[in-house]
């Protein structure tokens, strides 16, 4: 079974120009049968198969494993490439020999990696989280311009500097991600189940995994005013089909724009750390549907 495609195509601001996206929703069914597609120019058919574990297939090798180091709290650069590089932020409260919760987050469209920590770094010293933000190789990331590959690698490579520096508890490990980000963040997310747990997607666009290793948990907000990536052709699309799936989704829409409002971050860490439906305790902010 292959990954359906909505043929949505918005207006969408990518590295500061408009573009016309197709919007990806349908997740591949059974890992034994996927292939990649080729995700900008659908009538030319399919790409070539792709190995399962391959960059291209956006899979992830890096696992935790004991730390050779003992970094202080605060940011950390990981000096991994010239400019676009890969920060990793340590909570206040972090002791080594203690694992702790670990969120790869992602940046939006043009961004980089100082604002991929976006919007979890005011809660990180509070939550006790662990953040680690690499910058795209390009203007955004690799499977919205194109194809899986470049920012795999990165991402890998960042993850694995991380993984040796820092104590991380690999049942609280999410990926989460902020406009293109929350989009990438899906389609990794829903490849790389035997790493994440949890994904938290906030404001996202599609999803367009090139397979599905297991069902992550998943939380995904959107605002109801959103003219960058409008809800009716994202979110309210995307989420009934992940349900359909069986995937266990917490969505939340608020009364805003394209942004993450502080209580929405705060409902999604709690989320993430209780490993259940955090809706209740701010039910009066917000619509969880």
């Amino acid at each position: 079974m292959y990954a359906d495609c909505l043929d949505l195509t918005p207006a969408y601001p990518v590295g500061g120009r408009i573009v016309r996206l197709r919007v990806f929703s349908t997740i591949v069914g059974l890992l034994a049968t996927f292939r990649p597609r080729d995700r900008t120019r659908l009538d030319r058919g399919a790409a070539p198969a792709t190995p399962v574990d391959s960059p291209a297939a956006g899979r992830l090798r890096a696992r935790p494993r004991l730390p050779s180091a003992s970094p202080a709290p605060g940011l950390h650069r990981l000096h991994l490439a010239e400019g676009r590089d890969t920060v990793l932020y340590v909570p206040s409260g972090y002791r080594p020999g203690v694992p702790a919760p670990f969120v790869l987050s992602l940046h939006g469209a043009g961004g980089n990696a100082e604002g991929g920590l976006y919007p979890l770094r005011d809660l990180a010293d509070e939550a006790g989280l662990i953040l680690l933000s690499p910058s795209s190789r390009g203007r955004t990331w690799d499977v919205i311009l194109g194809d899986y590959g470049p920012d795999v690698t990165f991402i890998d490579q960042s993850l694995n500097e991380a993984f040796g520096m820092v104590d991380v508890d690999p049942d609280r490990l999410a990926i989460a991600g902020f406009s293109d980000g929350a989009s990438y963040a899906l389609s990794i997310g829903l490849s790389n189940r035997d790493l994440f747990g949890h994904i938290m997607a906030f404001s996202p666009g599609f999803a367009a995994p090139a397979a599905v290793v297991g069902k992550p948990r998943i939380f995904v907000s959107h605002g109801v005013h959103d003219h960058v990536l409008p809800i009716e052709a994202t979110s309210r699309r995307v989420v009934p089909l992940l349900k359909r799936e069986g995937y266990d989704v917490q969505y939340v829409e608020f009364d805003g724009a394209h942004n993450v409002p502080p209580e929405i971050a705060r409902a999604a860490v709690d989320w993430f750390l209780a490993g259940q439906d955090s809706s209740a305790r701010t039910a009066g902010t917000f619509a969880a549907r």
